[in-house]
């Protein structure tokens, strides 16, 4: 699946990821390939996302919104938090 992850200033991250995570408003779930569309709000904590072959990937946020549709992640994010 496709997922776009962007800030109000930057974009973050765009590419092909096999399984993606969220902090949810009321608790975290999963994203994977082919997953109903879906349209909810992000808590603070990680994001975290999978590239084929490659580790995972972990993003800390203050909070956001995701929509998934047709394959496609879009990710708007608050604020990347400093780690």
């Amino acid at each position: 699946m496709f997922i776009e992850i962007v800030t109000p200033d930057e974009k973050i991250f765009e590419g092909e990821v096999v399984s993606a995570s969220f902090p949810g408003s009321d608790g975290s779930f999963q994203i994977l390939n082919h997953h109903a569309p879906l349209v909810t709000t992000l808590g603070k904590g990680d994001i975290k996302y999978k590239q084929e072959k490659q580790k995972e990937v972990h993003i800390l946020v203050e909070g956001g919104v995701v929509e998934v549709i047709h394959n496609k992640v879009n990710v708007l994010v608050e604020k990347i938090v400093d780690e």
